[in-house]
């Protein structure tokens, strides 16, 4: 016999009163709308929405009106037609108590729906690839009914094989039998939510877990599923907490999943029934996630029952429309007796993880009794369907050892409260079981946190190191720039440059650039005061050849010493036409100006040529 045909067992569990009963004895009724809506923006895991409305603005059945802020995080949708008269923070059912940001709606008694649904509604399924499911899923806002409210898209993109899907009809624990009436009464879209889920994570094969004393659903489940040999239902032990999804997967398939790891780790996902419902309606009926069935129970209500209630209706309004209380609730709660929480008002809204309000009469439920010390007695280890040692993990959390709790595998505990309810001494163990997890939750944010800003810190330090290198190395490449220019700069420029220009810092480039320019500016000033060597021979020239014509005119060619004087002369007046003729350079060239120039070099060396007072 194969594992899909047989049962197994899990240790520890309790056999508890079940009070379903009371609530079972009328079929869902739909809850009419209320005066008011008050939609969380937070209603499953994740980050909550943002809102994609204004105050005043007038909204319909199933219209968007906050968006998903992340990849965890679904819409949220208007659950009937009214108008937006507060985006503010209000009271919501949770376990802080604390006030979270809501959507309030005056509904104006339409209940008028879209005009046109926001995505194409689907009669073959098989058509659509599991991508566009998931895209629908998502968008309708859908995210696990069965009370911890994780987006139910996510796990219809396993990114990886699927061998089994469950789907978890347990429901163990007492008064809560919301998916009880769901399967006895609406199987069919259950069933056909199934087949869309596998469809889209591509499993072979289902398995739907039903207690044992649901028989009314075990029936209508197998009738609906009687067509697809895909899908078995296999009847359950009653015990407490067959519902818990690692107990339940290891009742039908015998594995057990690893510590602080998921279903999908061994090749399984898990749904509810109202889940695959839910999934069935936003694909055939392009209905989005605006209303569930939620169990109103207890002592102190009139007429128990199971509601088809708008998301956002105030609790108090069920309450009435069960026929209110018979007397003050000793407690209430939002959920079961075990895994329940406290709500400080039933003022408070219903939202997509509300499977049970539980107003209790007093004395309905065992009393908070002082706590007193631990005897060790090993009760509670007894009873935990996890193998965990609740004891030692008391010790620690107590202790504030919150690193030796989770070497002791606190977070696989799944906060049943099976040890609690055997301690003799009264020892509220999950309330220090979920104290320990918070804090090492907080310590984990503030690590993160400190690891984010180290980061940032290096990342700076990174940038400005990178920019003092990226100067460093412009810097070098234009002083390389420079020297290269210099080295291919004219020849006839460099004596000039060398002989005016001052020292400069060559580590400057704008420095040696003003200092080029100047010595440039230095050199032609040079060559307009004479200094031009060139016109210096020109001049030179002239004055020697005018020489030599005086001395062939009137000298004797054998007086020595008249030829000297004539040289000597000569020479003067070569010097003195000399600085004409640079004058005459000065002026560009001209030359009429050194015509002028030759002449009167020439006459002055006849005149120094001709002897003393001879005519």
């Amino acid at each position: 016999m194969s594992w899909m045909e047989r049962l197994f067992d899990f240790r520890g569990g309790l056999h508890l009163d079940e009070r379903k009963a009371m609530s079972t004895r009328h079929p869902i009724r739909v809850a009419p709308v209320p005066p008011q809506l008050v939609l969380p923006l937070s209603q499953h895991a994740g980050s909550p929405a943002k809102p994609m409305v204004r105050i005043g603005e007038r909204v319909r059945r199933g219209q968007t009106i906050a968006e998903p802020d992340g990849f965890v995080s679904v819409p949220i949708h208007a659950s009937s037609s009214g108008t937006v008269v507060a985006i503010e923070a209000r009271p919501i059912p949770h376990v802080s108590g604390l006030p979270a940001p809501c959507i309030v709606i005056d509904t104006d008694g339409l209940d008028e729906p879209l005009p046109t649904p926001e995505w194409t509604p689907v009669e073959d399924f098989h058509a659509l690839d599991a991508k566009t499911l998931r895209e629908i899923v998502r968008r309708a806002g859908i995210a696990g009914l069965g009370g911890a409210g994780f987006p139910s898209f996510i796990k219809l993109s396993p990114g990886r094989a699927v061998e089994t899907l469950i789907i978890n009809g347990a429901e163990c624990e007492p008064y809560i039998s919301c998916d009880q009436q769901l399967m006895a009464e609406r199987a069919d879209e259950i069933i056909g939510g199934v087949q869309v889920i596998l469809h889209a994570i591509g499993a072979p094969h289902c398995l739907i877990g039903v207690e044992d004393n649901k028989p009314d659903a075990i029936a209508a489940l197998r009738a609906a599923a009687a067509h697809d040999a895909r899908i078995q239902v296999r009847v359950v032990p009653t015990r407490y907490p067959q519902g818990g999804e690692k107990q339940l997967i290891q009742t039908l398939t015998g594995r057990e999943v690893p510590s602080e790891g998921l279903p999908l780790d061994i090749g399984l996902v898990v749904h509810n029934p109202g889940t695959a419902r839910a999934v069935f309606r936003a694909v055939r009926y392009a209905e989005p996630l605006t209303s569930r069935i939620v169990t109103v129970t207890g002592g102190a209500v009139a007429q128990p029952q199971n509601f088809e209630a708008r998301l956002g209706t105030p609790m108090r309004f069920l309450i009435e429309q069960a026929g209110g209380y018979v007397q003050a609730p000793g407690r209430l709660l939002m959920g079961g007796p075990m895994m329940g929480f406290a709500l400080p008002s039933d003022e408070l809204p219903v939202i997509k993880a509300t499977n049970c309000i539980l107003a209790a009469a007093p004395g309905e439920l065992r009393p908070d009794e002082t706590a007193m010390p631990c005897i060790r007695c090993g009760a509670c280890q007894e009873a935990c369907p996890i193998n965990l040692l609740p004891q030692q993990l008391y010790w620690h959390a107590r202790g504030g050892e919150y690193d030796k709790a989770r070497a002791l595998n606190l977070f696989d505990c799944i906060e049943c409260g099976c040890c609690a309810q055997v301690c003799p001494s009264h020892i509220p163990l999950v309330q220090y079981y979920r104290h320990a997890k918070t804090e090492i939750w907080a310590e984990e944010r503030e690590r993160r946190k400190a690891d984010a800003a180290r980061e940032r810190h290096e990342a700076r330090q990174a940038r400005l190191e990178r920019e003092a290198r990226e100067r460093q190395q412009a810097r070098a490449r234009k002083k390389a720039q420079l020297a290269a220019h210099k080295a291919t700069a004219d020849p006839s420029e460099a004596p000039l440059t060398a002989s005016v220009a001052p020292a400069v810092n060559t580590d400057d480039p704008v420095a040696a650039a003003i200092a080029a320019a100047k010595a440039k500016k230095a050199a032609k000033a040079s060559v307009a005061e004479g200094d031009d060597p060139v016109a210096r021979a020109i001049a030179a020239a002239k004055a020697k050849k005018a020489a030599s014509a005086a001395s062939a005119d009137g000298a004797p060619a054998d007086d020595p010493v008249a030829a000297a004087i004539a040289a000597a002369k000569a020479r003067k007046a070569a010097k003195a036409a000399g600085s004409e003729a640079a004058s005459a350079a000065g002026a560009e060239d001209d030359p009429v100006a050194r015509a002028i120039a030759a002449a009167k070099a020439k006459k002055a060396a006849r005149e120094t040529a001709e002897p003393d007072g001879e005519p």
